[in-house]
């Protein structure tokens, strides 16, 4: 009795949850467009500039340095060196490809 008790509450949640995508869907198509919608293009284009400028570089020898301050310490780890590079990768060429990735979408 209890498993049929669990299955009818499963499937009222899911009849629920179809329920709400479904409403989703119809409502929200119009919103989810995006179109020529130029309201953060400057906060953006300021971000972006800062990322692949000059707070790229901070952000990379700031990594670096906690990096080396950790093998300083007498403790050896492999993260200590693949974390700034990965940050340093993902500052240079990690935000140009979002960029393009997420124009091309829209």
């Amino acid at each position: 009795m209890t498993a049929t008790l669990k299955t009818k509450d499963v499937g009222g949640k899911l009849a629920i949850a179809a329920a709400i995508v479904m409403f989703a869907a119809l409502v929200g198509v119009d919103v989810a467009m995006a179109g020529t919608d130029s309201t953060f293009d400057t906060a953006l284009t300021q971000f972006t500039d800062f990322l692949e400028g000059s707070g790229g570089r901070i952000i990379t020898v700031l990594s670096l340095a906690g990096g080396i301050v950790g093998l300083a310490s007498g403790r050896f780890s492999l993260s200590q060196i693949a974390i700034p590079v990965g940050v340093g990768v993902g500052a240079g060429t990690g935000i140009p490809i979002v960029t393009s990735t997420v124009t091309a979408t829209i």
